[in-house]
């Protein structure tokens, strides 16, 4: 039938069309699994290599650290240039991966060092905290790569260098591949190290794009018991394998030169007894007569693997090879009596494995922090790899609870005093875990974001020395005046002044007999709260007039008209004075003080009646109309505080911490075990600790001390929570049940401060937390303050800790007595003073 000339043209056309629709491909057809990165290039560039069709760009996006160098030795364009690390003993790319978690990627690290630049460093390689390989370059001229097929269970792979004390670390390109699911999944879920992968029958390399996953098929060295062969155009092989063979690769086989040769012997070795896993892919390359037959079977050393007729099919056959030991592994070919052909092969696949740990930050953590980086531009901040993992290498800023099974969690971030500017970053919204955020002494601007009130978690929130709009979210608010969240942000500023005249004009007339009425009103309930508070205090007759108490005008003559002021805190100033010859201290209540008439009574009464070697004693007090004054024993040696932090010269012995440690607990004790009713101190923290002459700690600051309304009594509601954050206990904070736990939970917390000398929060890091992380990594010594210069008994100081930490447990019921925590550390103060006479003994047998 004639074709008309309309269908003619329909046809022609659509058949050019034809000619330029690709073909359907797999995604690393088109490299959309592919991540390649040629390190040290320029900033910003990308391009094609000539010889292979992949596209690289630069490392700049990937990394933060290290210094770009120049090559220019090879023909191909990746060996052009190198970057090296100089500097931190850790640097790492961190690769977002093209399709995610729970999928199989090959991930390669290539490394030339070039002739010309002397004698190359050694360094370890990493994936995320587990050890890859060590880096050895042998020959300078050549380079080297390190290849592993590995199962990701994160959206993030880091690759790191690690500086070993032997040059400095460098990397010449790092490339990344997705493969398909059904691939490799024998190792699962280990990873695959590559050792060898050979084409044999070739003498060239072979990758992608013949290879669409680009992996390396390396030729073998020559053997001269063996021959080449090649697949016919006649012959058509079949993919038939799992692991994608490319069929440039099956196409060609060896075989022994002599066709009565009976076997084929391929050897490896490693040095450390490790396991392998053994891919042989094998195909019939040769037309065979109708009276031949190929045949063999195949071996592992001595063990036999199995036999087989290689067809057109391409077959791969996979054995797990265990090695007990060092030793030379052998796989032997081996011709059955039924064949009239010796053995071939095209290609050897053989992998160690490796169990990974694959813990890891949080994907929607690592990425929350991720973006906030991004969207600040922290590039002076040393942010590298995992942000949480290794504990020893934890982002700077960064608290992190490691007690999750299967992935840190971000609890703590302080950026405070960096520079940064415009909003509150939105990614913040998904750190979920988060308790502590501090952004203070920033350029941030624009509305502080509702989402601060929605994070279940955050209890501490830090945005003083900022510029946000207001009126701050009514949630956050609430949650402040709660004290669910303790906010610190400026009060807001005075109104703005540019308001048209008109306006203010009608809300002069609107508003100032308002003003009026209130200013009225506040005037009446002034006078009536006075009037209530003079009855109260007339009639309440709270503290009794004694031989204690002194006028304002002696107190002016025993601080010599209050001449030398030695501190200050809450209550307000603290002057030095004498009561004849005897030095005393005189706290004076402050008409601003946080702290109260209430609180200056409640500590004059608790003084009165209670006393104790390890609490501060009471010389008398002054209730003098409007001046409030109390009158303590002179501690020589101030606040433990003092000589805890901020660079003291004076350096506490190991035991003298104990010591004490051991005299706050007893005070302690004696408040809880020895008062009747039993009485709870509130406040315990370095400050409210004095060391007099001899440095023997008494606990001072009663003003929030509360008495159980029976001895029977398990505890005591209080509708406000007070104390100190950072030394409150959870449990208090959350439920308002105050126990004697409370104390104990505060004292455990002053425990590690005396251990570590370092603050309750230190950069944002809380340091129940922080003593945590490092004793899980097994840092017990390193917790301890290095002033020490290792001055102490090692097993002593780890019971101590332990103490310390019975102590913070989150919940009440857990922590130990404070009669159970005197007897503890009166044991192990004992051990470490046996310890020291046993070392001076030692020590004046020597001389």
């Amino acid at each position: 039938m004639a074709l008309s000339v309309e269908m003619k043209v329909l046809i022609i056309f659509f058949s050019i069309l034809l000619l330029h629709v690709p073909a359907m491909v797999y995604a690393q057809d088109d490299q959309s699994g592919f991540i390649s990165i040629d390190c040290g290039s320029p900033q910003g560039s990308s391009y094609t290599e000539n010889a292979t069709g992949i596209n690289y760009v630069s490392d700049d996006g990937f990394i933060d650290a290290g210094v770009r160098h120049d090559i220019f030795n090879w023909s191909e364009r990746v060996y052009n240039t190198l970057r090296s690390f100089p500097e931190n003993k850790r640097n790492c790319y961190t690769l977002k991966l093209p399709k995610g978690k729970n999928n199989r990627y090959l991930i390669r690290a290539k490394f030339y060092y070039g002739d010309s630049r002397g004698q190359p460093p050694q360094f370890d390689l990493y994936i995320g905290a587990d050890f890859w390989a060590t880096i050895d370059i042998l020959d300078p001229a050549k380079y080297i790569f390190q290849e592993m097929i590995h199962l990701a269970s994160s959206d993030y792979i880091y690759v790191c260098l690690v500086n070993t004390g032997q040059g400095d670390p460098f990397i010449t390109s790092l490339e990344l591949r997705l493969l398909d699911a059904t691939m490799y999944k024998d190792g699962s879920p280990l990873s695959l190290v590559r050792l060898h992968r050979v084409d044999f029958g070739t003498s060239e390399i072979v990758r992608y794009e013949d290879d669409k996953y680009d992996r390396l098929w390396l030729q073998p060295d020559k053997q001269a018991l063996y021959r080449s062969i090649q697949t016919p155009r006649t012959v058509s092989l079949k993919p038939f394998s799992e692991e994608q063979v490319p069929l440039k690769v099956m196409s060609t086989a060896i075989t022994p030169v002599n066709s009565t040769y009976i076997y084929y012997n391929y050897q490896w070795s490693e040095t450390t007894s490790v396991d392998f896993m053994v891919y042989i892919h094998l195909a019939e390359v040769e037309i065979l007569e109708s009276n031949q037959k190929r045949e063999f079977s195949i071996y592992n050393n001595d063990r036999w693997i199995g036999t087989v007729s290689p067809s057109t099919n391409i077959t791969t056959i996979k054995t797990y090879v265990s090695s007990n030991s060092p030793i030379a592994n052998r796989l032997i070919l081996n011709r059955t009596l039924n064949s009239t052909l010796p053995p071939i092969l095209n290609a050897l696949e053989i992998y160690t494995l490796k169990q990974l740990q694959q813990y890891q930050t949080d994907d929607q953590d690592a990425t929350a922090i991720w973006s906030t980086k991004s969207a600040y531009g922290l590039k002076k901040i040393n942010w590298q790899g995992d942000p949480c993992v290794p504990k020893e290498f934890v982002w700077v800023g960064l608290n992190c609870d490691y007690s999750f099974p299967r992935a840190a969690r971000i609890i703590s971030l302080n950026l405070s005093s960096r520079g940064l500017s415009g909003e509150i970053a939105t990614a913040l919204a998904n750190l979920t875990m988060i308790e502590s955020l501090d952004l203070s002494n920033n350029n941030l601007t624009g509305n502080v974001p509702n989402f601060l009130a929605r994070l279940a978690n955050l209890r501490i929130v830090n945005l003083t020395g900022n510029n946000f709009t207001r009126p701050l979210p009514a949630e956050l608010i609430t949650k402040s005046n709660k004290g669910s969240i303790w906010l610190s942000i400026e009060e807001s500023s005075c109104e703005d002044k540019t308001h048209k005249s008109s306006w203010m004009h009608i809300m002069v007339v609107i508003l100032a007999p308002i003003i009026g009425c209130i200013v009225v009103l506040s005037i009446v309930v002034f006078i009536v709260k006075q009037h209530k508070r003079k009855a109260l205090i007339k009639t309440e007759e709270v503290i009794t007039p004694t031989k204690q108490q002194f006028s304002y005008s002696e107190l002016v003559g025993i601080t010599n008209n209050f001449q030398n002021e030695i501190g200050r805190g809450g209550f307000g100033r603290v002057f030095h004075g004498y009561v004849g010859d005897d030095q005393v201290a005189v706290k004076m209540l402050s008409g601003s003080s946080s702290q109260g008439y209430r609180e200056f009574q409640a500590e004059v009464k608790f003084l009165m009646k209670n006393h104790h070697p390890n609490i501060t004693s009471l010389v008398g007090y002054c209730d003098d109309n409007n001046h409030k004054g109390i009158i303590y024993e002179f501690m020589a040696n101030g606040s433990l505080g003092k000589h805890l932090f901020d660079g003291s010269p004076t350096v506490l012995s190991w035991e003298r911490r104990s010591q004490i440690g051991c005299d706050v607990a007893e005070g302690l004790a004696y408040l809880h075990h020895g008062c009747r009713p039993p009485i709870v101190h509130r406040d315990v923290k370095p400050s409210n600790v004095l060391l007099n002459e001899g440095f023997d700690a008494k606990l001072a600051d009663f003003g929030l001390s509360r008495a159980f309304a029976t001895d029977d009594a398990t505890h005591i509601t209080s509708l406000k929570v007070a104390g100190t954050l950072g030394y409150l206990d959870p449990e208090y904070h959350t439920t308002g049940r105050l126990t004697e736990k409370s104390d104990v939970y505060s004292f455990g917390v002053l425990l590690l401060e005396l251990i570590t000398s370092r603050r309750v929060l230190s950069e944002g890091v809380n340091i129940v937390h922080w003593v945590k992380s490092q004793v899980e990594a097994g840092h017990v010594e390193t917790i301890i303050d290095s002033r020490l210069d290792g001055r102490f008994d090692i097993n002593t100081a780890v019971k101590v800790v332990e103490t310390a930490f019975a102590c913070v447990s989150p919940k009440s019921k857990k922590r130990p007595t404070m009669n159970d925590v005197v007897m503890d550390l009166k044991h192990y103060l004992q051990a470490e003073k046996t310890c020291q006479s046993e070392s001076m003994s030692l020590l004046n047998l020597k001389l």
